[in-house]
């Protein structure tokens, strides 16, 4: 079976991965990735700037980073500011897809190549995933297809 979806992971900013990516792959949508401070935000804007150029359209903002969770008391806050992403989308007029915690069991269950939807399928960082998950999803469904770019060849050998 083909798959549904291909998701890349691209660095920060607006650079030549990006570009390349977008000029010579039928690309349907980016979601745009941030965190909280205002540095990150002014290169997030220049990411979805270039994407909006470029004609691949932007599906919404997912800020990562969003509070610190305490991994003793479970105390969660806003060490790196509050709402950034939130902001963005709404001058952008774009749906926030989500916000993601800065949480410890993140980064030790993917140095144990674990998943957290797969480590801790019940938790709310796994409700937290899924729901940007089905947002992205949904908002890719509204996009028309361009059938007017043809994907290129692959060989695999």
């Amino acid at each position: 079976d083909g798959l549904d979806y291909l998701i890349i992971d691209l660095p920060p900013g607006t650079g030549d991965i990006q570009l390349t990516l977008a000029q010579r792959v039928p690309v349907s949508g980016a979601v745009i990735v941030t965190t909280p401070q205002d540095i990150a935000l002014l290169d997030a804007m220049r990411a979805l700037k270039m994407f909006q150029k470029v004609s691949v359209p932007v599906l919404g903002i997912v800020e990562n980073m969003a509070t610190h969770v305490c991994s003793q008391c479970g105390h969660e806050e806003h060490i790196f500011g509050a709402g950034g992403g939130e902001r963005m989308a709404r001058e952008y007029q774009l749906p926030l897809l989500g916000a993601l915690p800065l949480d410890i069991r993140i980064r030790e269950q993917m140095d144990a190549g674990v998943p957290t939807v797969v480590a801790m399928p019940e938790s709310d960082l796994t409700r937290r995933y899924r729901e940007i998950a089905r947002r992205t999803a949904a908002h890719l469904a509204q996009q028309a297809l361009n059938k007017a770019i043809a994907f290129p060849k692959i060989v695999v050998e």
